[in-house]
């Protein structure tokens, strides 16, 4: 015995070996017996991470309270139990697996014991001491499953780690398990021969000299390209307006003396420091540039129409390098972009039109406009205090962006205020969400700014170029510093402003009509 500990036959001085030495197995569940003691807010996190993976599991529930989400989802489940009442040491009898999510320390410790007795494997709710088992992270794609553990040091990352690799392993790889499965099934030959075939078909998967990026080279550089034709376009077009509008070529001298005399210098510092304030926060928090832009504009006085027009074409500008910014730094998603995109540039086109039709009533427009921006930062400080739904999915997600750009063109701001808080209410990861949402908000504005280009005829360059500028700076610093802000910090103090710029509005809009 002089190579092994006595007791435990492991290997003499690896007893404190500081490596993971968990061994990761995929349980079928449905065929084991499992106890569930607690019936609360982690309950129910343990209650659903089950039954997502395994709906015909047998799971007794014991707890003196059920909260109405666990027995609401137990009632879906044929094979769940909920008896409301204390646990009992009886309770572990024929069982296989015990699952303790309660707040009660002595009773996990005394229950830990009795599982000991009875050869129950225990897994215990942030308490790794006592845990026979730990539950990972999971991700899943059909058939693909990953499990993710940290070793009980830290959940939290183990949610993150999640996110990531569900963003980047493709809903596709399904596919390629059931086409991979069929080729597998209509092979011939000696063992040797189908393993050589299957490593040939698959050698590109692991092939440690294919790098990601170059995997879709062509598709990661597309979008880049588009945004520049596109900003390049805009940028012509107001060159080109403003060379008609300004500089008449009959009078060249004369017109370029006037310039000075067409620029409040007041006005243009403090769109520029709108711009830059709107921007930074919308890069980063994922909205809040057409909220903020707007309601400061309303309670400057400047009519709605006029309003939505001016942040549109400023934020063609901000929004592309914004969404340049972010798909530089990996933070798109494309799926969720492309489900956006189109149908968000139909709902702004609408928007626009709407908006210039209405503009002969801008006193009247003003009012439901300024309730509008109130309950937008009411919105946004909600989602600060609001609990994601667990394994919440988005559904409509193409309505959704078609109302947030109708809004969004209308009311001047709205797109990232209800199309990101709701993507992100559903538990999509911040940085993928924030991302998408950005690149897709500049087609959207880029939209509506021509429509109502076409419609107004005039865009008031010098305010513009406040916007823009201000914008244009906080860009790129803002896509540095998503995900790492306090997002409920930020919620509140965005939502705070918007009510009560607002509430400003508001009082000046009813004291005019009245």
């Amino acid at each position: 015995m002089d190579s092994y500990s006595e007791n435990t036959m492991i290997p003499a001085g690896m007893e404190k070996d500081s490596k993971n030495q968990l061994y990761p197995v995929f349980l079928k569940l449905e065929q084991l017996r499992v106890l569930l003691v607690g019936a609360g807010n982690v309950g129910l996190e343990k209650l659903n991470s089950l039954l997502s993976n395994s709906p015909g599991a047998k799971i007794t529930i014991i707890a003196p309270e059920i909260k109405d989400e666990v027995r609401q989802l137990a009632e879906k489940y044929p094979y769940c139990i909920i008896q409301q009442r204390p646990f009992e040491e009886s309770d572990l009898d024929n069982k296989d697996i015990a699952i303790l999510a309660t707040d009660d320390h002595l009773l996990h410790k005394h229950i830990h014991d009795l599982a000991q007795q009875k050869g129950v494997l225990l897994n215990v709710a942030d308490t790794p001491e006592l845990c026979d088992f730990y539950l990972g992270s999971i991700v899943q794609k059909g058939n693909l499953k990953i499990a993710i553990s940290t070793n009980g040091k830290s959940p939290t990352i183990a949610k993150r780690l999640k996110e990531i690799i569900n963003d980047t392993v493709p809903a596709e790889i399904d596919d390629v398990l059931l086409n991979m499965q069929s080729i597998r099934k209509d092979m011939n030959g000696s063992f040797d021969e189908k393993v050589r075939q299957l490593n040939e078909l698959t050698k590109m998967l692991v092939s440690k000299q294919l790098k990601l990026e170059n995997i879709n080279k062509a598709e990661q550089k597309k979008w880049p390209k588009i945004v520049k034709f596109f900003l390049l376009a805009f940028v012509f077009m107001i060159i080109g307006h403003t060379v008609l509008s300004y500089i008449p070529l009959d009078n060249l001298v004369a017109s370029f003396k006037r310039i000075p005399n067409l620029v409040d210098p007041k006005t243009f510092l403090l769109m520029l420091i709108t711009g830059f304030l709107a921007q930074l926060t919308d890069g980063s928090l994922g909205m809040g540039y057409g909220t903020i832009s707007t309601t400061f504009l309303l309670a400057y006085g400047v009519p709605p129409a006029i309003v939505s027009s001016r942040v549109h074409s400023a934020r063609v500008f901000s929004s592309g390098v914004s969404g340049y910014s972010h798909h530089r730094f990996g933070n798109i998603n494309k799926k969720l972009f492309k489900t956006l995109v189109i149908p968000g540039v139909i709902g702004a086109i609408i928007g626009a039109a709407l908006a210039y039709v209405g503009q002969a009533s801008s006193d009247y427009v003003r009012l439901p406009l300024s309730f509008y921006t109130l309950y937008l930062g009411y919105f946004i400080i909600r989602k600060a205090f609001k609990k994601r739904k667990i394994k919440d999915k988005v559904k409509k997600a193409g309505w959704l962006a078609s109302v947030g750009g109708f809004l969004d063109a209308f009311a001047g701001g709205g797109w990232g205020t209800l199309v990101t808080s709701t993507l992100m209410s559903k538990r999509k990861s911040p940085r993928y969400v924030i991302g998408s949402v950005c690149l897709a908000e500049f087609f959207v504005v880029f939209a509506s700014s021509i429509t109502f280009f076409i419609l107004l005829k005039n865009i008031p360059i010098w305010e513009v170029a406040g916007l823009i500028i201000g914008g244009v700076i906080a860009a790129p610093i803002a896509a540095r510093l998503v995900g790492k802000l306090p997002i409920k910090t930020m919620f509140i103090v965005v939502g705070s402003f918007v009510i009560l710029a607002s509430i400003n509005t508001l009082w000046r809009a009813i004291t005019h009509l009245l």
